[in-house]
């Protein structure tokens, strides 16, 4: 049975501008019929690295917390750590770019939460049993709201083809634990030039494989390790560090599965925007020119009609001049935008998972409105 997405073009009438045609989005798509009083909603965002521009902008998040908490909400921004080191991979670095990139009470009207804590380590287990996860480590403030919305800005991923609300959900929901199950199937290593024998690793190792060798750095006894990765999540000096060496298909697919068990029995709804395109993930610190014109907003309670039916209007689209798709091989209009510029992974395969686990169906209906 095909599941309705919901989509409004980006044209606008005086009085009657984008924020508006979101209002209407919303309303249409069915948003309303949840049951939002006095519940804890958990608005799913990416607060992007700093110095990147095409996320989505702060107004847009502002207008879904505005009406969730018309309808008597009580919602909060969340997104989880990053495994990688940057500006967002830990709450206070996180938070500070949160509220530069505009993601504060004032510009949005609600507050900002990091989902699995200081470093990462606010972690909540949920058993999925599922093909290769079989029991997901999500962010605590995620996994314990009462009602799960995520906006997602969709664009293209060096990893997984496109990032839209599967990308949003299931890789952003991890714990920084989760987020090294999605993209490593080895243990993490020791980086020993970069280890400052602070003993955080030590410390939070459950195993006791961690100890130090005869320079005072740190090192892992393969035989007790479990690679879960605490070790990574606790080491502010990238000297713990996970190698991200799962292919593409087995990380999109492991991102469905934590998709499942943040989605499964709670209530859930989703937006993608599709503005500034780019070739790339919001978690670099800079965006490259779009690869085709801003197309419009899509709604669903259903996140892989959804994603599904923006990958096809993104090939639908028309290609714009100097972006990344005329920078390797001989482009054609007709071509997949997405395998054009990340020839090495196929976004299907994280769609067909998601469906075979029961996430949704990429069978949609496109309802229009204006």
């Amino acid at each position: 049975m095909a599941s309705k997405v919901f989509f409004t073009d980006m044209r606008v009438v005086s009085d009657y501008g984008l924020l508006e045609k979101l209002d209407a989005l919303m309303k249409r798509a069915g948003m309303d019929s949840i049951d939002f009083k006095d519940k804890l909603v958990a608005v799913k965002i990416t607060f992007a690295e700093r110095g990147n521009m095409a996320y989505i902008r702060p107004g847009y998040i502002a207008r879904v917390v505005k009406r969730i908490q018309e309808l008597g909400g009580k919602p909060f921004l969340v997104d989880s750590n990053t495994l990688y080191y940057g500006s967002r991979s830990n709450a206070v670095d996180h938070l500070e770019t949160a509220m530069l990139n505009g993601f504060n009470r004032i510009e949005v009207g609600c507050n900002a939460l990091i989902a699995d804590g200081l470093t990462g380590l606010d972690s909540t287990d949920i058993e999925i049993n599922q093909k290769y996860v079989k029991t997901a480590k999500i962010g605590s403030a995620i996994a314990e709201a009462d009602v799960f919305i995520s906006v997602s800005h969709f664009k293209g991923h060096q990893m997984t083809g496109f990032g839209g609300a599967i990308k949003n959900i299931g890789m952003g929901s991890g714990s920084r634990r989760g987020k090294m199950e999605m993209h490593a199937a080895s243990k993490p290593k020791i980086q020993k030039e970069n280890c400052v024998s602070c003993g955080k690793c030590i410390q939070h190792c459950a195993q006791a494989a961690i100890s130090y060798d005869e320079n005072k750095k740190a090192q892992i006894d393969y035989d007790k390790c479990v690679g879960c990765g605490q070790c990574v999540a606790s080491c502010h000096f990238e000297a713990a560090v996970a190698l991200y060496d799962e292919n593409a298909a087995t990380v999109g697919a492991k991102m469905a599965e934590y998709t499942y068990a943040v989605l499964h029995g709670k209530p859930n709804f989703h937006i993608n925007i599709m503005m500034d395109i780019g070739p790339e993930c919001d978690c670099w610190s800079v965006n490259d020119q779009a690869l085709v014109p801003n197309i419009g907003m899509a709604a669903s309670f259903d996140p892989v009609a959804l994603d599904r039916a923006c990958v096809d209007m993104v090939n639908q689209a028309p290609s714009v001049p100097n972006s990344a798709l005329y920078d390797k091989k001989e482009y054609k209009a007709d071509s997949d935008k997405f395998e054009h510029v990340h020839p090495d992974v196929t976004w299907r395969d994280t769609l067909v998972h998601a469906e075979e686990i029961g996430v949704g169906t990429q069978v949609y209906e496109l309802v229009k409105i204006k």
